[in-house]
């Protein structure tokens, strides 16, 4: 089973489970069960770690590994780049976990290793493999997102793919821009190749992986004419992730809010300053 369906290549290794005849489980609760039972167990603990822990106890007892999509780490934010290696660590009867890369170059190499791990069949792995390869394109995400709409102020918002894609934890933060008359444009949504390439600009010899998506992004919405601010948002309780966006605000130049964002929220007094600066609209209904 395969956690965090904001992964970028989900359907890859469920696609190549299926193919070496292995069942992928199914949470066997809702969301908001998940949530409820990560906050539980670990409730000083980041969101996103809170949810994935959720998620991964829905499974049951009768799984035999849990593929986690290794994320992008951030400096001195332990989670974000061990995730796989400390949870069991801090939560003891988990099934293994499996960290697996996202990434398309690194694909092919880490499900020959898995699949030869899961069945032991050479020749069922390389079948497989031929038959998901397509699935395991590099994207090709580059064309630009809409950057403007009528009678809206356009603001980038930039924060973890894991968060901003999530549906059920991002649609309180989509709708109060939209009371404010705000129009986002995710960091997530957009040209892949582009915003690698602005974030090797980062000077910081702190910065790992995940600075310098977060600084990619932001840099890369910032020079577009049409977005006039830009809102950072970082998981609640993530200490790392709000540090790391935090120094990326420093680097810009255009207005900038720094909000957190809990499951469920739906409401963020400081946007209605936010809003009055670009000249958007005075405030909710």
């Amino acid at each position: 089973m395969l956690t965090t369906p904001q992964a970028r290549y989900a359907d890859y290794w469920r696609a190549f489970l299926s193919e070496l005849d292995l069942e992928p489980a199914r949470p066997r609760a809702p969301y908001d069960t998940w949530l409820e039972a990560g906050r539980g167990s670990l409730p000083g603990e980041p969101l996103l770690v809170q949810l994935a822990l959720g998620e991964i106890l829905s499974l049951g007892t009768q799984v035999d590994a849990v593929l986690v999509p290794a994320g992008l780490p951030v400096h001195d934010d332990a989670w974000s780049g061990a995730f796989a290696e400390l949870l069991p660590q801090r939560i003891a009867g988990l099934p293994p976990l499996v960290a697996v890369p996202d990434e398309p170059q690194a694909l092919a190499a880490a499900a020959a290793d898995l699949g030869q791990r899961l069945v032991g069949n050479a020749a069922l792995v390389r079948r497989a493999l031929e038959q998901v390869q397509p699935l395991g394109q590099p994207e090709r995400r580059e064309e630009w997102p809409a950057l403007q709409r009528a009678s809206q102020v356009s603001v980038g918002v930039i924060g973890p793919r894991s968060l901003l894609a999530h549906p059920e934890l991002s649609a309180g933060l989509w709708q109060a821009l939209s009371r404010y008359s705000l129009f986002p444009v995710p960091a997530h949504t957009l040209p892949t190749s582009q915003v690698s390439d602005r974030g090797e600009r980062l000077s910081d010899p702190r910065a790992q992986a995940g600075d310098r998506w977060l600084y990619g992004a932001a840099r890369l919405l910032e020079g577009k004419g049409a977005v006039q601010g830009l809102v950072l948002v970082a998981p609640m309780q993530d200490a790392g992730l709000q540090a790391a966006l935090e120094r990326v605000a420093a680097e810009l130049h255009k207005p900038t809010l720094l909000l957190t964002l809990d499951a469920g929220q739906t409401e963020w007094p400081e946007l209605a300053g936010f809003a009055a600066r670009l000249g958007a609209g005075t405030g909710a209904e």
